[in-house]
């Protein structure tokens, strides 16, 4: 999916956070998260949630589902 890993690597790249970075957050090797940037792998939902958390924007958002950046705001 062309969008999702487009998105996730903008993302990433405003945050000023290597693959290694996100690889960590997530207790995984870099090389797996870059699966996910190149669109070889998708998540699962539980780290798409944890993944718009700590890239301070929504899932809609990462899924190329809405052009709003910002969060929803939280429940």
């Amino acid at each position: 999916m062309a969008v999702y890993s487009d998105i996730l690597k903008e993302l990433r790249r405003d945050k000023k956070l290597t693959q290694a970075d996100m690889a960590k957050f997530f207790g995984i090797k870099q090389s797996m998260y870059s699966m996910y940037e190149s669109g070889q792998r998708t998540m699962k939902i539980e780290m798409l949630i944890k993944l718009a958390d700590i890239l301070e924007t929504s899932t809609d958002y990462i899924l190329g589902r809405t052009a709003q950046q910002k969060p929803y705001p939280k429940r």
